[in-house]
């Protein structure tokens, strides 16, 4: 049986371990592509992420969007990450990303790679052919 003290301290570094743990799998917070064009902000919206564009090289408006009445919008603040729930997989979620680049919506997954890199992919076709890029966090 372990004495009271003991007992303690192995709470609290079990404590602290899982707490690095969850912030280390935390992609909440401000992330750049890899072009340097634009930066994501990833937040909580209920139980899912989202990100929206936060900044924009060039910004520009939303012109590729399917829906003629959204076209004029500046993509400043448009949400491109939608929904994202944990998948099972540490690290990973799944959702819905807007692609502005062609103004569809796929299939979407972001998993932290590490603290600091973000790997975004929009899939088609159930997921059997998917496209990405790694983020990097702004700090």
């Amino acid at each position: 049986m372990l004495k009271p003290c003991v007992a303690a301290v192995a709470a609290a570094g079990l404590f602290a371990i899982t707490t690095a743990q969850a912030l280390a799998a935390d992609a909440r917070g401000d992330w750049v592509r890899p072009n340097g064009a634009s930066k994501i902000r990833i937040t909580s919206c209920g139980k899912s992420l989202c990100g929206k564009l936060v900044w924009l090289r060039d910004p520009r408006n939303d012109r590729e969007n399917p829906d003629a009445s959204k076209r004029s919008r500046s993509l400043l603040g448009v949400q491109i990450v939608r929904s994202m729930q944990p998948t099972g997989k540490a690290g990973q979620w799944k959702g819905k990303v807007y692609n502005a680049e062609d103004g569809k919506t796929y299939t979407g997954f972001i998993e932290l790679t590490s603290v600091n890199k973000l790997k975004l992919e929009g899939c088609v076709m159930g997921g059997l052919i998917c496209k990405g890029e790694t983020w990097n966090r702004v700090e």
